[in-house]
């Protein structure tokens, strides 16, 4: 189990790049909007923190985790931007759907990391239950939308560095 101080989302904002600048995509999953929406927010108070400014986060949605790739790389092809987060919440069931969606949507973002000019971060919780989703999405465990803008930050960050 994850332990809470181990978390990104306990960062220090001044270690972080200014992100003045920058111009973010975040494609969300409407599937677990309750959850996602949470995440969504999360990601959003910690670009703005950063200097982000309103006008240069671009939110799209897609129905579900399985889609966000797609949203993701039309997002890359049809506007300007530094990075995208892909954040969704995916949660076990009684069959193996959870396992096929998982690994499709892990496996479609890293391909974006690897063929598109730009971050792309896995923002998605892949959970066994609900309150698992719920601990996450800005309860004991964190928020790991949060997680998604600083991550997102420091690619960002480390693709100019080189």
């Amino acid at each position: 189990m994850a332990e809470k101080k181990k978390n990104l989302d306990s960062y220090i904002p001044f270690q972080l790049p200014s992100a003045e600048k920058y111009r973010i995509g975040i494609v969300v999953s409407e599937w677990n909007d309750h959850i996602t929406d949470s995440l969504l927010k999360g990601a959003r108070e910690t670009l703005l923190q950063q200097g982000i400014k309103e006008e240069n986060i671009v939110v799209k949605h897609v129905p579900g985790s399985f889609e966000l790739p797609t949203g993701a790389a039309h997002l890359i092809r049809q506007t300007p931007i530094d990075g995208v987060i892909c954040i969704g919440c995916i949660i076990q069931g009684e069959t193996r759907h959870f396992e096929f969606i998982a690994q499709a949507t892990a496996d479609g973002i890293m391909r974006l990391n690897l063929q598109q000019p730009v971050p792309v971060i896995f923002s998605v919780l892949t959970c066994d239950t609900m309150q698992q989703a719920e601990d996450r999405a800005g309860g004991k465990m964190g928020n790991k939308g949060v997680e998604g803008a600083i991550s997102c930050l420091k690619m960002i960050a480390f693709d100019q560095q080189s």
